[in-house]
């Protein structure tokens, strides 16, 4: 048997071997892990769906978390088999499970983003359906159907609800719920209110369109002024990495002490550590509140 394949063979004893391990824990202590377990799974299971009604998404969510399982599982056994060192095959784990989390989050800003943009123009459409002289179910009506996606969903969900007898303002309240975002939340309460209030609701919905286009101008120039810090920061956090991998090119002997050697796995940890650290405190030096 050759020396590579004596080492694929031994690296997939230890997987093989730590699961052994870690399925004789589970025995044991099989009350309390299935506790966790359950409520690991109930947890996850029951914020996809949650997050999948927000979204517009039809994916079973049981599927998704099995989906997550096994993704985890092979990525870690093939991380390990691969590198063989325990603190990357824990990075990688960590990765796998939390990776579908910020992808999701990163989705959700983004949805929550357009919906922001195109608030404006759906509510300029609300203000010339009724100067017009159309009712308020009418006018968002006439913006749920001309609108875009994703504004075009929430608006189209709070007329069904208002056409199957709920009241505008608990739909709008449930929107609000289920997109939290500060310029919806301004908007939907300044309807709200001038309903509730009276008052001209022409004039209210206009100026608040005109509000909303000039805060998103604003904000648009703030992140143009940030975007150069925000890129020095990811390039800095990633420069270590690049570094690392090229000389681990060059001189893989030396570098590999860092992955094999208890004074290696220290290392390791504290250039982690000050990196994400690091990173952190770029983000919140060049972060501006809106």
């Amino acid at each position: 048997m050759s020396l590579q394949a004596t080492v694929v063979f031994t690296q997939i004893l230890t997987v093989v071997s730590f699961a052994i391990v870690f399925a004789c824990g589970a025995v044991l202590l099989s009350g309390t892990v299935k506790t966790a377990g359950q409520l690991f799974y109930r947890r996850r299971v029951v914020e996809t769906e949650m997050n999948r009604k927000d979204m517009f998404v039809t994916a079973n969510p049981v599927l998704l978390f099995w989906a997550n399982m096994f993704a985890f599982c092979v990525f870690t056994a093939l991380a390990q088999i691969a590198v063989g060192s325990w603190i990357l095959t824990g990075l990688v784990a960590t990765g796998a499970l939390t990776a579908p989390a910020w992808y999701w989050n990163r989705l959700r800003k983004q949805r929550f983003r357009k919906i922001e943009e195109q608030l404006p123009d759906a509510f300029m459409m609300i203000a010339s359906s009724l100067q017009a002289g159309a009712s308020i179910n009418m006018a968002f009506q006439s913006a749920s159907t001309q609108a875009p996606p994703p504004l075009s969903q929430e608006l189209q969900l709070v007329v069904r609800k208002v056409q199957l007898g709920v009241n505008l303002d608990v739909a709008l309240l449930e929107m609000e719920k289920r997109a939290p975002i500060d310029s919806l939340i301004m908007a939907s309460s300044a309807v709200r209110i001038s309903r509730e209030v009276g008052g001209n609701l022409v004039e209210t919905i206009k100026s608040m369109a005109d509000t909303l286009r000039r805060k998103f101008s604003m904000e648009g120039k703030i992140v143009s002024l940030t975007a150069q810090g925000k890129a020095q920061g990811r390039f800095m956090a990633f420069l270590p990495l690049l570094v690392g991998g090229g000389l681990a090119l060059l001189d893989p002997d030396s570098m590999s002490k860092l992955i094999t050697t208890p004074v290696g796995y220290a290392v390791s940890i504290v250039m982690v550590v000050m990196q994400v650290l690091g990173y952190v405190f770029i983000n919140k030096t060049i972060s501006i509140d809106t």
